[in-house]
């Protein structure tokens, strides 16, 4: 079996569950995806961190950034396995809101002026907040250079993310996982 074959039974072994849902959104789903079932799991996050690391071939980046959550050990892992490749990326995790004491920073990481970001989320629904992520980047004086995630619900979060000019990809979409 190919690794993209064997994430997708992780995934759908570990992290779809079916009954009666309400997502982040407020809508209604007869089914749920809960991706930190196969991210906190050594061999689905191998094989995300993996298959999603090849998928950024040919695009220029420094780091790789997301809601904090879903995307910390997504980022843990592709900076692993960046490192045993050579190559020396930063990693950055972004809260829904600045902190109010220490720093009062809403992305932790050595973020920098005219970096340019790769922003990662495990499953993605509307997109809102993959779009606030990216916000907060651009805010911040870096550009995203790209936003992947490991599951698309097909719900319009493609639609939206390419409206406000980032190019989206995902490794799996639910139609190909139920």
């Amino acid at each position: 079996m190919d690794e993209r074959s064997e994430l997708k039974e992780i995934i759908i072994k570990r992290s779809i569950k079916k009954g009666d849902f309400t997502l982040v959104s407020g809508r209604k789903s007869s089914y749920y995806i809960n991706g930190k079932m196969t991210t906190l799991h050594s061999r689905g996050l191998f094989l995300s961190a993996r298959l999603l690391l090849d998928s950024f071939s040919g695009i220029d980046y420094d780091a790789f950034a997301g809601p904090v959550i879903g995307a910390d050990p997504i980022i843990g892992a592709l900076l692993a396995l960046s490192a045993e490749r050579g190559e020396e990326k930063e990693g950055l995790l972004v809260r829904k809101e600045a902190k109010g004491h220490g720093t009062k920073r809403q992305i932790e990481g050595n973020i920098a002026e005219g970096m340019k970001v790769l922003i990662l989320e495990d499953v993605v629904t509307t997109g809102g907040s993959l779009l606030k992520a990216a916000d907060a980047i651009v805010k911040e004086g870096a550009a995203v250079a790209g936003i992947r995630v490991l599951v698309d619900r097909e719900e319009g979060a493609s639609e939206k993310i390419a409206e406000a000019g980032y190019e989206f990809s995902s490794l799996f979409k639910v139609s190909e996982l139920l």
